[in-house]
């Protein structure tokens, strides 16, 4: 999959919520973890990232949303139930991204709101576990910019394989001899 992404996190209170969000994050590939005013507790790794993630994604702990300190051209897609969002089945995902959830009782404040690039829901009668949310978002991504077969009308498999992934030749400068190409 080409691109990069980072799964995080605003306000979260409950550790364990933390811990399973961090094992998706690196089940899925993600780049990095972060939070966003994040109590002293929540900000390292807690049991139930039985992955333990850190070893393997670096995570960043932001007091606040203008701490923020992301790569440039990454874009903040937040996941909120707010009229306006976009329905994930729906969402074009970025190449580069960073995915912010909210907290378990509460919404993205309004500044990280403001600090998205998009805004995505995931259409649901009401609010799901944000771990169980973080896991459902990264899925799209994955099924959404993997390389897979097209889903078949009917049920079951695929009838038709995906093509294999070709490189384009080297771009040469003038004058240039490349080894084992002769001339």
């Amino acid at each position: 999959m080409r691109g990069y992404f980072a799964v995080g996190a605003e306000g979260l209170s409950k550790r364990m919520n933390l811990g399973n969000l961090m094992r998706s994050a690196h089940a899925f590939g993600a780049n990095f973890f972060f939070t966003v005013d994040a109590g002293n507790e929540l900000r390292r790794a807690p049991a139930s990232d039985t992955s333990k993630s850190p070893g393997h994604l670096p995570l960043f702990s932001w007091d606040s949303v203008d701490a923020m300190d992301l790569p440039r051209g990454c874009q903040v897609v937040g996941i909120e139930l707010t009229d306006d969002a976009i329905d994930l089945p729906s969402f074009g995902h970025p190449l580069q991204a960073a995915y912010v959830l909210g907290p378990e009782r509460g919404s993205l404040s309004k500044a990280m709101l403001a600090r998205c690039d998009h805004v995505v829901k995931i259409p649901t009668k009401f609010c799901i576990n944000v771990a169980m949310a973080g896991a459902i978002v990264l899925y799209d991504r994955h099924r959404a910019l993997g390389r897979y077969a097209d889903r078949p009308v009917g049920a079951g498999a695929p009838t038709e394989v995906p093509p294999q992934h070709v490189s384009g030749g080297p771009i040469m400068r003038r004058g240039r001899i490349v080894p084992g190409q002769g001339k």
